[in-house]
């Protein structure tokens, strides 16, 4: 049964209202299933993708691609992105949540939306959804969705916010499923373990489809769903593969490859898998989307996107990573590693309170000489003195014989526990800021930081 929402007593007129608006329209911030989402996306009479069953026109219908996993999922959205830009189709990408402003969880042919272009979609979502109740995430998704729609492009790459199976892009039969890394995250919502997970992540698939799979240890059940429901999986290891040196990488499909190959933009050793994730993809659906092995390799080497493992140069270095969970963490922690020598390493930490945060401590605090914790602009956020005693915990319990004991401090803000982290920080040091997209946003609101460190030596020593 629905739930009722009543219309506003005068409707919204910029983005910023109607965004507060549909943060009233529900209880709760999260409510899993298609039904209301399946019944307002039908009211307001859209069309994007191919439905399965129907043959697709590929001078009609954009081809879309849907990418859900626990990680990787943004970066394997902007690679599609680059390559299919770079040879000139005109591209539209949804992807949330947001670092700073809203409008970054839509690109149009490598554009930020701009504010004004979404008002008509958002408004026409409000007629279509009468009295039935949307979360904030499924009325923005269904809004951006239908102005990608109306866009006239040749590709869309849609982001799976939570799960995949009942996430609202999943009102959308995808042209090709990509399922990027697998692990812990969000078990209330989507089961306790890899196999529950990986089952609900295993519903953007569409029989008779592609279905690509990044993971090297994808759960069983995702292959099982694959073939109950007659998909083409493409796994990781069989159908596609990745092989490289420190100087260059190659990647083999099952009927392309593409041979010494600069490695991504994006840095860090993760991004490889996500790389072949998006380049299988590209070859399942190449009838419609060819791309030219030129387009490959100038896509990967230019393509951007804020806060994954993004390496700020400056004194000391700055890095910032919207690492939320474990296994999130163990990735920055591989890259941090492979980074050089830093005498200290000094760590930004904001989260949300129900992530493994003893999980992500555990991860880094080898590596880490000074934790400073932050409170976040959310209720879903642990505050920074939990953060801190779940740093200080894990010390006391787990002491490490090869890591010095680290500090640890409390703040009110990433921009505070920042500013705290560049006074004690000399120039040859670094500072990572991890944890969550608030977090990074919270030091990138004005712009990227230029640091320079207080203790920079004078010109006579």
């Amino acid at each position: 049964m629905s739930l009722i929402s009543a219309a506003p007593t005068s409707p919204p007129q910029t983005l910023d209202e109607w965004l507060a608006y549909c943060e009233q329209l529900h209880p709760v911030a999260i409510d899993m299933g298609l039904d209301r989402v399946s019944e307002v996306w039908g009211r307001a009479g859209v069309t994007l993708g191919t439905p399965v069953g129907t043959e697709a026109d590929g001078r009609d219908a954009p081809v879309v691609f849907t990418v859900a996993g626990t990680n990787g999922k943004g970066s394997t959205c902007a690679m599609l992105e680059g390559v299919l830009l770079a040879n000139g189709f005109k591209v539209g990408v949804y992807g949330s949540p947001h670092l700073v402003h809203f409008e970054e969880r839509c690109r149009i042919n490598g554009e930020l939306v701009k504010a004004e272009a979404l008002l008509p979609h958002f408004a026409a979502i409000e007629a279509a959804r009468g009295q039935t109740a949307l979360t904030y995430f499924e009325f923005t998704t269904l809004a951006i969705m239908r102005l990608l729609a109306s866009s006239g492009l040749d590709a869309v790459v849609l982001e799976v916010g939570l799960g995949g199976r009942l996430d609202a892009v999943n009102v959308v039969d995808a042209d090709c499923a990509i399922i990027t890394s697998i692990d812990l995250d969000h078990m209330d919502y989507l089961g306790p373990d890899r196999e529950s997970i990986g089952h609900e992540k295993a519903g953007i698939m569409r029989a008779g489809r592609p279905a690509v799979v990044s993971d090297p240890q994808p759960p069983q059940s995702v292959i099982d769903h694959a073939q109950q429901i007659g998909a083409d999986a493409w796994l990781f290891g069989r159908d596609h593969n990745y092989a490289g040196d420190r100087q260059q990488w190659s990647w083999a499909g099952r009927s392309k490859r593409f041979n010494s190959m600069s490695y991504p933009a994006l840095r860090g050793a993760n991004q490889l898998l996500n790389a072949s994730g998006a380049l299988a993809a590209l070859e399942a659906v190449r009838s419609r989307l060819p791309v030219s092995a030129q387009a490959v390799r100038t896509g990967l080497a230019t393509v951007e996107l804020p806060g994954r493992f993004q390496i700020i140069p400056g004194q000391p270095t700055l890095i910032l990573d919207v690492a939320h969970n474990p296994h999130a963490a163990a990735t920055l922690a591989v890259n941090l590693d492979q980074m050089g020598f830093f005498p200290r390493t000094l760590a930004v930490w904001g989260a949300m309170a129900d992530k493994d945060l003893t999980g992500m401590v555990r991860q880094l605090r080898p590596l880490v000489d000074a934790w400073y914790c932050c409170d976040l602009p959310t209720g879903r956020a642990a505050s920074a003195q939990q953060l801190q005693h779940t740093i200080e915990s894990d010390m006391a319990a787990h002491p490490l014989v090869t890591a010095p004991q680290a500090t640890v401090s409390s703040h009110a803000d990433p921009m505070a526990a920042l500013k705290a982290a560049l006074a004690d920080a000399a120039p040859a040091d670094r500072i990572v800021v991890f944890g969550s997209f608030y977090t990074i946003g919270g030091v990138i609101h004005e712009g990227l930081p230029k640091l320079n460190a207080p203790h920079m030596p004078s010109a006579s020593n």
